[in-house]
């Protein structure tokens, strides 16, 4: 009774919610640690290989979206599950001695992370009520990052071993796929759209400029890492930082369903503009960093929950999730690309003062359009919230004046 009254707090209301929390945590899971990988295979031709991975999981995004609009679900996620497993059995069987191999698995990973994370996300967003969606998109990246937390503690430099890790997880999120699969269900009653009318909707583009600033200047501080600290301790601040944003997303989630996420997201943007400002006085100092580091925990904490998982379910009630999903996850892989590809040439070029100054202004000019952008948590939500917050501390004052008596 206890455990069923509290899921039904989180909102968790059927299994179909437990279904989409599995599918998406287990792919987040696994794709960081094998992203992590990639990151050590590839030392030559890094032009030609990471854009074949970025592309790679573009287009395949692209078109898993128009496949799960043809083909059933059910099938849809075992076959993109499936995928899953033969790119990390590929880290063991193929040795990694050659160019072409190397292509092979970075282009494979690609594809089989991107195809499913817009279907799935946009599953997710059918089978949440709107005033719960972004405390259970924290939990998903709460579970996201312990999984991932985990997996990080376990893996090696040997890259077999780590194949083995890696296929045991993504078969274990298929097995319980297939446990549960039968209760898969599909809104097709939602009225489909093209990805020309959602760039034309201005709620959408107030929230997505934003989010596309962020995206073109956040990649430039793990570059600037690389020139104070040593690979294992930027690999240990980053893994301590994934882990601080789990948690505070389920923070987060539950304000953003308070709050609303106009205010959350920009909290957000105020927070991270103070942790580069600070960076940009005194970048040398250690306490800079660790200010930093928490700041920046919190605001990815926000802006996963808000951009990854909440807002472009808001913005697309009563259409169809996935295409809002799949453009909303864009600048995610912008920002992860710029940052192999640009960041370390322009840490080199620029100082850091005039790095971090520069990205602090961006943080607060991403402030400008959210001025204007709606509130997508609905107005009467909001309101029975704080009324219900009145009423229990009128109750308190009450009390208390009663015990005085």
């Amino acid at each position: 009774m206890f455990e069923s009254n509290f899921l039904r707090k989180l909102g968790i209301t059927n299994k179909s919610t437990i279904l989409s929390i599995m599918i998406i945590s287990n792919a987040f899971s696994w794709y960081f640690p094998f992203f992590g990988m990639l990151k050590m295979l590839i030392t030559e031709m890094t032009v030609v290989l990471w854009s074949i991975h970025f592309i790679g999981s573009v287009f395949s995004a692209v078109i898993g979206v128009i496949l799960s609009e043809r083909i059933p679900r059910n099938a849809f996620f075992l076959c993109w599950m499936i995928l899953g497993v033969i790119s990390s059995l590929v880290l063991m069987c193929v040795p990694f001695t050659s160019a072409p191999n190397i292509l092979l698995i970075s282009l494979l990973s690609g594809v089989a992370f991107g195809m499913g994370i817009p279907t799935s996300i946009g599953y997710f967003a059918e089978h949440t009520a709107t005033e719960n969606r972004a405390k259970l998109g924290g939990l998903i990246l709460f579970i996201s990052s312990i999984g991932t937390f985990l997996l990080g503690l376990v893996m090696s430099n040997d890259v077999v071993l780590n194949g083995l890790i890696l296929t045991i997880w993504r078969l274990g999120g298929l097995i319980m796929y297939l446990f549960l699969k039968t209760v898969l269900e599909s809104a097709r009653d939602k009225r489909d759209v093209s990805f020309s009318f959602i760039l034309h909707q201005r709620p959408f583009v107030i929230y997505f400029l934003p989010w596309v600033m962020f995206s073109l200047v956040n990649y430039l501080s793990i570059p600037v890492l690389n020139k104070l600290f040593t690979p294992k301790v930027i690999e240990s601040i980053l893994l301590v930082e994934s882990t601080l944003a789990g948690f505070f997303a389920i923070a987060v989630g539950f304000l953003s369903d308070f709050f609303g996420r106009k205010r959350m997201t920009i909290t957000g943007f105020v927070l991270l503009g103070l942790g580069y400002a600070i960076l940009g006085i005194r970048p040398e100092n250690l306490f800079s960093w660790y200010f930093y580091i928490i700041v920046d925990s919190i605001a990815w904490g926000v802006f996963h929950v808000i951009y990854i998982f909440t807002i472009w379910g808001d913005l697309s009630e009563g259409v169809s999730t996935e295409k809002y999903y799949m453009i909303g996850g864009l600048p995610f892989y912008v920002s992860n690309y710029l940052q192999i590809l640009i960041g370390p040439y322009v840490a080199e070029a620029i100082s850091m003062h005039a790095i971090f100054s520069f990205t602090a202004f961006f943080m607060f000019l991403a402030v400008v359009p959210l001025m204007f952008a709606p509130e997508t948590l609905p107005e009467r939500k909001l309101r029975e919230r704080e009324l219900r917050s009145y009423i229990e501390k009128a109750k308190r004052i009450r009390e208390k004046f009663t015990k005085g008596q």
